[in-house]
């Protein structure tokens, strides 16, 4: 079974946000052995891309979200999940952002849109593309 590493800083605050990533958890059970790990936030960007990178294997493919990442379309991002290896790690900096450390080391600059979202609500909406891409990929029905 696929594994996705879902790497963040930070905790969710919000319970209608905690209750959000529960549920895309939940149903993405079916697809990959899900793990969601979050980093205590550190004081420089530097400091925050060394603990990530620890979290990461060197055979992973790394999507990392930033600002100047490209914007795909849902189908165009399942069909980029389906071919990469076993092992996917899905970084969200922190408020502050991501170091280019961590950028160089990214198979797929990802950003989600060219407005600004709250960073606990890129967590929700990476969890939610997710599922929506292993429902294309399975052929499921939620994805319209």
């Amino acid at each position: 079974m696929r594994t996705i590493k879902l790497i963040l800083f930070g905790k969710l605050k919000e319970p209608y946000l905690r209750d959000a990533c529960a549920e895309y958890e939940k149903r993405l059970g079916a697809y990959c052995k899900l793990e969601t790990i979050e980093l205590p936030p550190q004081r420089t960007l530097d400091e925050e891309a060394r603990l990530a990178l620890s979290k990461i294997s060197r055979q992973a493919s790394v999507a990392v979200l930033c600002i100047e990442g490209r914007q795909l379309s849902s189908e165009d991002f399942a069909a980029w999940l389906e071919q990469q290896p076993n092992e996917t790690a899905i970084l969200i900096g922190s408020s502050h952002g991501m170091s280019e450390e961590l950028k160089a080391r990214a198979n797929l600059r990802l950003s989600m849109s060219a407005m600004t979202f709250p960073h606990q609500l890129a967590r929700v909406m990476a969890l939610e593309q997710l599922y929506r891409a292993f429902q294309i990929n399975t052929g499921g029905k939620y994805h319209k």
